[in-house]
């Protein structure tokens, strides 16, 4: 076999294997959607005691939380973690891109099973995420 021919499938064998796998976040292409573009109104209440906490419990720490290795995580990547308002912050561009809604975009992407949640709660997320996240 020719050099290029075996760099060719060398590198389509190693990046099918980097792979998320099934569960949360196989087939990113899939999974990430546009920026929402979500703005923050003037004199938004959302914060992550009254929203964001409660959200990700609900909706994204069945996959992704610091506690859940190998298998449990269903393909979760690795640090991204939300069981802390600090993991949350950490990847807020990639929570926008696969769970928020905006003008721009209502990505849905995330979950990927039962329960998810509504259109109003992904654009409270998406509101939040503009916001900075505030703690209270």
């Amino acid at each position: 076999m020719k050099l290029f021919t075996k760099i060719v499938l060398a590198s389509t064998l190693l990046a099918s294997q980097m792979g998320h796998g099934g569960g949360c976040c196989s087939e990113e292409s899939s999974v990430f959607g546009p920026p929402t573009e979500s703005t923050c109104p003037s004199g938004s209440t959302l914060t992550y005691n009254n929203f964001g906490k409660q959200f990700v419990e609900t909706y994204c720490t069945r996959c992704h939380a610091s506690d859940k290795m190998g298998a449990a995580r269903n393909g979760a990547p690795a640090f991204h973690d939300f069981d802390s308002l600090f993991g949350i912050m950490a990847v807020s561009a990639h929570i926008d891109e696969v769970a928020a809604a905006g003008p721009a975009a209502t990505n849905e992407g995330m979950p990927p099973s039962s329960p998810k949640p509504t259109l109003a709660e992904r654009q409270m997320l998406g509101e939040w995420i503009a916001c900075g996240m505030p703690e209270q």
